[in-house]
């Protein structure tokens, strides 16, 4: 089967999308399958890689956000694209690129199926500076609805929340697939990694060995809830630690209400080593409520780590309160929640393998495969007409 990714993340730009269109390519290619990638460039240049199998439109930035936008047709790709014969298009994203997708697959007659990643309702401030966030909204649901609604158009969400939001806010009366993203399981396991120093990470980031340290790995602005998790660490003991992994608009913000216990990392090598700060952490927590799914929570539990999740249906599928971490619904029960781990180490050890367990059903494989039962599906409904 030839399938074309479009999306406007993707490498260089690091976001849970990006890990997922990395991680099923790789899946899919493994199984036998082609993929070539539509995505945008990182400046105005049309650009060309991997022997013709990656297409880089000419894209421009969005302001106060790690994240650019293509234009919505460019007819050299148009041309390359019909070369590739594909049998099922496969976008990321209902802007940009995903215009696009739309564009090709008219044309072209290719089934196009479509994932819903992102709850842009949450993100649209980046955009207006916190202006008319009403009209705003207003618009992101109306070109939602518009792109989502369409006949021919397979739709995938990762969560039963996108499900229901979509059913039931944006009342699109359709077929919904709830497939979850899937992760690299063996990536996370530290075992693969027989040199790796926990102590001397540790000690690098200012880490005692008896701390216990909590981890959160992720973009860190304003709709992941940080500030929930820092002033409940300030009120713990001194050697239980936060340490914060990752970059965004709103670190030095957050940086100048955190006492020496809460510790940045601040930007780094994600592909390479964001697996190592979950081998140094004692459990793993957030307070985002803007997830669609929590893909770091899927990975905190293959590096075995017991999550502590704010009580939203992102988690509800993957967090059980309990038997791989627990559920908090303000500060006082998330501090409790760390209390229990860092005061019993026979449940932190509980946990951790339920973690564990439930990270399996998060692999990769399984993710290619319901992708590959959703095309076929569309296809050989195609095949009927």
């Amino acid at each position: 089967m030839k399938i074309g990714i479009f999306s406007d993340a993707y490498i260089p730009f690091t976001n849970g999308v990006t890990t997922s269109i990395l991680m099923l390519k790789q899946t899919l290619e493994e199984k036998g399958h082609t993929v070539y990638i539509v995505t945008v460039s990182t400046s105005r240049k049309f650009e060309i890689e991997d022997q013709g199998k990656i297409i880089r439109l000419p894209s421009l930035p969005i302001p106060m956000y790690n994240y650019r936008i293509s234009f919505l047709y460019h007819k050299k790709a148009m041309k390359i694209i019909e070369s590739w014969h594909l049998d099922v298009i496969h976008s990321q994203t209902e802007f940009g690129l995903g215009m696009f997708a739309r564009i090709v697959s008219n044309k072209y007659d290719i089934p196009l199926v479509h994932t819903c990643h992102t709850m842009y309702e949450d993100y649209v401030h980046y955009i207006n500076g916190g202006h008319f966030n009403k009209l705003f909204k207003n618009i992101v649901k109306k070109i939602t609805q518009k792109f989502c609604r369409r006949d021919n158009l397979e739709l995938i969400v990762p969560t039963a929340k996108i499900s229901h939001l979509y059913r039931d806010k944006y009342h699109i009366d359709k077929n919904i697939h709830v497939v979850p993203t899937g992760i690299e399981i063996n990536k996370f396991d530290m075992n693969q990694y027989p040199d790796f120093d926990k102590l001397k990470l540790r000690n690098q980031l200012g880490i005692q060995k008896d701390d216990f340290l909590v981890l959160f790995v992720g973009r860190i602005a304003q709709e992941k809830n940080l500030e929930l998790l820092i002033q409940a660490m300030n009120e713990l003991q001194n050697n239980i630690k936060l340490l914060i992994v990752g970059d965004g608009p709103q670190l030095n913000a957050l940086k100048s209400m955190s006492n020496q216990n809460i510790i940045y990392t601040g930007s780094i090598d994600w592909n390479d080593n964001i697996q190592y700060y979950y081998f140094i952490a004692d459990c793993f927590a957030t307070a985002s409520q803007s997830e669609t799914q929590g893909l770091t929570v899927i990975e905190a539990m293959a590096a075995k780590l017991p999550v502590i999740a704010i009580n939203d249906e992102s988690f509800a599928n993957t967090v059980k309160n309990g038997y791989n971490g627990y559920i908090f619904d303000n500060e006082k029960e998330y501090q409790d929640d760390v209390l229990k781990l860092y005061n019993n180490e026979d449940i932190s050890k509980q946990l951790s393998q339920g973690a564990y367990e439930t990270s399996k059903e998060y692999s990769a494989t399984v993710f290619g495969d319901r992708l590959l039962e959703v095309y076929n599906e569309v296809l050989n409904r195609g095949e009927n007409k």
